[in-house]
């Protein structure tokens, strides 16, 4: 399998190939070249549609572009046009801290408008909060030994929702117990309005109705009804808005696989695997060196790449929003 070092000097070889195209054209970089490589070696051995969606906040924490948004309905749109949905279901890539849930709801619908509950998530590193709510809502997930998913207890910024509520409520429980405690909860409570309260409420709800729903529709479909009900159950208590447990908080495979949710592993097919794993490295190049902050791309070329505008590497500028 080709390594981190491998990849670089594969792709600085790439760019000593380019030559000069016309002005009008849009110049495809090496980057661009050795990653959609590995696309089609990817779709040759699966034989499936393959979609790798991949955010740069990794790199570039705390940028709002680099978190799910109804933006990329149109990168999806673009990338699934030209693609055979019949028989072919669809490998999803996902490498993504999260963001909008409703935007992520409206997402899995489209996707599973497309494809119906032929849809794998393939997480090679990290699938976060609304991350992990799209991979949930998949048929089954393929994670390895160094892949995490996480809570998907909704975030107001910083602010966690559940965690929210979860204070206001001691805060009530203390200041009955013994009044004294008033002065010491006043000047926090003071902070928080009474629609953000609600919400919080709202979107604690929503997010774990979503839960409830996506898997009973696709992963856990198949299952006798208790054995729906005791695996959403659990699958809640796991990923839910769970209290006392950081929103980053990393749930690796056996975790996963523990609580219920149909989980593969990746080491099981070496090939799968060596593929995953260079594609994987070949888009955090291309988030390091290249600018982007997000990539949806098909294993048939077709992007939308959203740059910053920050030249990095040796290469062309690109459009802010370049389609190939």
């Amino acid at each position: 399998m080709p390594n981190w070092d491998s990849i670089l000097r594969e792709i600085a070889t790439e760019q000593s190939n380019i030559v000069a195209a016309e002005q009008s054209r849009i110049i495809e970089s090496a980057f661009d070249r050795v990653r959609r490589k590995y696309l089609r070696l990817l779709n040759e051995h699966t034989r499936r549609n393959v979609i790798a969606y991949y955010s740069g906040f990794l790199t570039r924490p705390n940028i709002d572009v680099c978190s799910i948004s109804d933006e990329d309905k149109n990168g999806f749109m673009l990338c699934i046009h030209e693609l055979t949905r019949e028989g072919v279901g669809l490998d999803l890539i996902l490498h993504t801290p999260g963001g909008d849930t409703q935007a992520t709801v409206s997402l899995v619908d489209y996707l599973r408008a497309m494809f119906g509950r032929d849809i794998r998530a393939i997480v090679p590193q990290i699938a976060m909060s609304a991350g992990t709510m799209l991979a949930c809502s998949c048929k089954n997930i393929v994670m390895g030994k160094q892949s995490s998913l996480g809570p998907i207890d909704p975030q107001f910024g910083f602010v966690g929702a559940a965690n929210l509520l979860a204070e206001v409520k001691k805060a009530r429980d203390d200041i009955i117990a013994d009044p004294r405690t008033a002065q010491f909860w006043t000047h926090i409570l003071s902070r928080i309005t009474p629609s953000f309260l609600e919400r919080c409420e709202w979107a604690v709800k929503d997010s774990e109705e979503f839960l409830s729903k996506t898997l009973r529709a696709n992963m856990f479909a198949d299952l006798a009804a208790h054995e729906i009900e005791k695996r959403v159950s659990r699958v809640q208590d796991v990923f839910g808005n769970n209290k006392g447990r950081a929103h980053n908080t990393h749930i690796q495979y056996q975790e996963c696989r523990d609580c219920g949710l149909e989980v593969d592993r990746l080491e099981d097919d070496q090939t799968l695997q060596d593929i995953v794993l260079t594609l994987h490295h070949c888009y955090m190049h291309t988030i390091s060196h290249a600018g982007a902050l997000k990539v949806i791309e098909n294993h048939l070329g077709r992007a939308i790449i959203r740059h910053d505008g920050r030249l990095t590497a040796p290469m062309q500028p690109q459009a802010s929003i370049q389609e190939h």
